[in-house]
């Protein structure tokens, strides 16, 4: 998978463009300053950029090298600094009660089994009181083709998310059709679903 996606990141432009997701830009009221972001599965870094941008503490993680060479040129380009790590987010050791904020935006290259560890890891990576904030397809995607993969399986769904975070206070879940514009990865009508959610502060998950 990673040679795959050293291929795919290879071009001198950004496959999801520079910009923030429209969803993440969204939420920018929801961070502070100086507060700690996970940034998973970040590619290019143009979500962990804009999070650092904000002034915070980031760590973007990602299997790609390529990606993350883009994702340090961006970071320079724009005055900040991440941490940055090329990891197998399958086999990585997660670390626990770490952020004030975990971040996932379209990484949605998870089989069912492996997306559901990943989101138990993000849950125990939080801090009490922190937050998850998840972006990406629903699986209605598939029949628009306009980014993302092709099984409905590796799709979000409402029902997915409220159970997975059932331990979590869901402060927002979204699902909505909207014109994407994010490079020549994401581009069109998407059927996409936006959901954050907040680890209770005095949560044993």
């Amino acid at each position: 998978m990673t040679v795959r996606w050293d291929e795919r990141y290879s071009g001198e432009e950004f496959l999801f463009g520079r910009e923030p997701s429209a969803f993440l830009k969204g939420q920018a009221h929801r961070f502070k300053a100086s507060e700690s972001a996970l940034a998973v599965a970040d590619g290019e870094g143009r979500n962990g950029v804009f999070l650092a941008t904000l002034g915070l503490h980031v760590h973007a993680i990602d299997a790609s090298k390529v990606a993350l060479a883009k994702s340090r040129r961006l970071a320079q380009e724009s005055g900040v600094q991440l941490k940055l790590e090329q990891v197998d987010i399958a086999d990585w050791a997660w670390p626990e009660n770490a952020y004030d904020h975990v971040v996932a935006i379209f990484i949605q290259f998870a089989e069912p089994a492996l997306r559901s560890r990943l989101f138990e890891h993000m849950k125990r990576a939080v801090k009490p009181g922190g937050l998850v904030l998840l972006h990406g397809y629903r699986p209605e995607q598939v029949a628009l083709g306009t980014g993302g993969p092709s099984e409905r399986s590796h799709m979000y769904t409402r029902q997915m998310l409220s159970d997975a975070f059932g331990d979590f206070d869901i402060e927002l879940l979204d699902e909505h059709d909207s014109l994407v514009d994010e490079g020549s990865g994401h581009r069109g009508l998407s059927a996409l679903i936006d959901f954050v959610a907040r680890r209770p502060k005095a949560a044993n998950v």
